[in-house]
């Protein structure tokens, strides 16, 4: 195997796919650094695990010599993506994505060496267009071919209004890549249609038509959706040591192995090596305390990460956990279930009227952590240890 193939088999970890890969791997041996371009809307102001699955693979790029091309879309983050939506996305203010860039920048160099990075914004180039560029722009384009996209067709068909607005996301995303000439574009698989206009718009100009990596979109804590703010499955990566360590070791065994492909940089050997040590006995809980540690560190330090993994056992140790306890399978109907039905569901209560009232009284623990919210909602996907008063005691899986 030579050392392309190696480098080639690392940047396909993880990846749902790559295309061209034929002409990713001419790319590689023609040798020099290639310029590798990744998008990310300022729609919110904090980056989660879930951007961190494309700054993972940008990382990778740059350990083997390339340049790193972050661009912050403040210009097409007034437009509003509409890629997934059934209805018409509300754009972002000027002062909001502005705001939110700010907090892009002080927050990628957790993960990507500022030494092989460019930041850069489209507006720097978007806003130089004139009226008549954007036209001429759009002239390469169809309606047809924006008819194809799953998301605009639905909407189509059933009647649902579409903006004008909306169809020069994907062309101002694809002429990004005009601009920055570049090579490679990773983007999550609902943004494929997107990145395949940026090679159509490369071939128009007379450029390279860059290579699209799609990255799988990461499932948050529930195991369900994938990662978002606002479904609350989500883990900041400026969250705190401790919290980060605790939403981490949350989630279910199942899980805890996606992540390890998309979040850890530990060698795909290592991990398989884990894998079957859990399947001859290995307790998978000891496994999640390493991944949950190799990524406190890398946005903390190793220090918090230790620090964090023993705050996680004290809390256990306080509440003087058996060894053995009851073991609950539920399901969540309808994605989630509030603590109170839980609690009588798994045999710790005998009503819910009795659950809200030892959780008033602070005799509830969630994995050692005292509960105080009676309207707390459980996410499926989910698996905690569960504590009433001082002696009873369930693991409870959510389905």
């Amino acid at each position: 195997m030579t050392a392309n193939d190696d480098t080639l088999a690392e940047l396909r970890r993880g990846a749902e796919e790559i295309l061209l890969e034929d002409d990713l791997r001419a790319r590689l041996r023609e040798g020099g650094s290639l310029r590798i371009k990744a998008g990310f809307d300022p729609t919110a102001p904090d980056l989660h695990l879930g951007h961190t699955v494309l700054l993972n693979k940008l990382r990778q790029f740059q350990e083997r010599g390339h340049q790193a091309l972050f661009l912050i879309g403040d210009f097409t983050g007034m437009i509003g993506d509409p890629t997934g939506k059934n209805v018409t996305r509300q754009p972002l203010t000027e002062e909001q994505v502005r705001d939110n860039a700010r907090t892009y920048e002080s927050q990628i160099f957790r993960v990507l060496d500022p030494a092989r990075t460019e930041v850069v914004f489209n507006s720097d180039w978007i806003n130089k267009l004139s009226p008549a560029d954007m036209v001429r722009l759009a002239a390469r384009h169809t309606v047809a071919r924006m008819l194809e996209r799953d998301d605009f067709h639905k909407r189509y068909q059933s009647g649902q209004p579409i903006a004008i607005h909306e169809f020069l996301y994907p062309l101002i995303q694809g002429y990004d890549s005009v601009a920055l000439k570049a090579d490679v574009e990773l983007g999550g698989t609902d943004q494929k249609f997107n990145l395949l206009v940026g090679r159509q718009l490369q071939e128009s100009f007379g450029q390279k038509p860059q290579v699209v990596l799609t990255m799988p979109l990461l499932e948050g804590l529930d195991g369900v959706q994938k990662m978002s703010k606002s479904l609350g499955n989500y883990v900041g990566i400026e969250e705190p040591p401790a919290e980060m360590f605790g939403k981490i070791m949350s989630i279910s065994d199942d899980l805890m192995w996606r992540w390890f492909e998309l979040l850890s940089f530990r060698p795909v050997t290592e991990v398989e090596g884990l894998r079957r040590a859990v399947s001859e006995g290995r307790n998978p809980r000891d496994v999640k305390f390493e991944l949950a540690a190799e990524i406190v560190a890398r946005f903390h330090d190793q220090k918090a990460a230790e620090a964090a993994q023993q705050t996680f056992v004290s809390r256990f140790s306080e509440g003087a956990m058996p060894d053995e306890m009851p073991h609950r399978e539920l399901v969540a109907e309808g994605g989630s279930m509030g603590i109170a039905a839980l609690l009588k569901a798994a045999g710790l209560t005998p009503s819910t009227s009795e659950a809200m009232r030892m959780i008033r009284q602070g005799a509830v623990r969630i994995d050692g952590e005292r509960i105080e919210d009676s309207r707390l909602e459980l996410a499926a996907g989910t698996e905690h240890v569960y504590q009433v008063g001082k002696r009873r005691f369930a693991r409870v899986v959510l389905r």
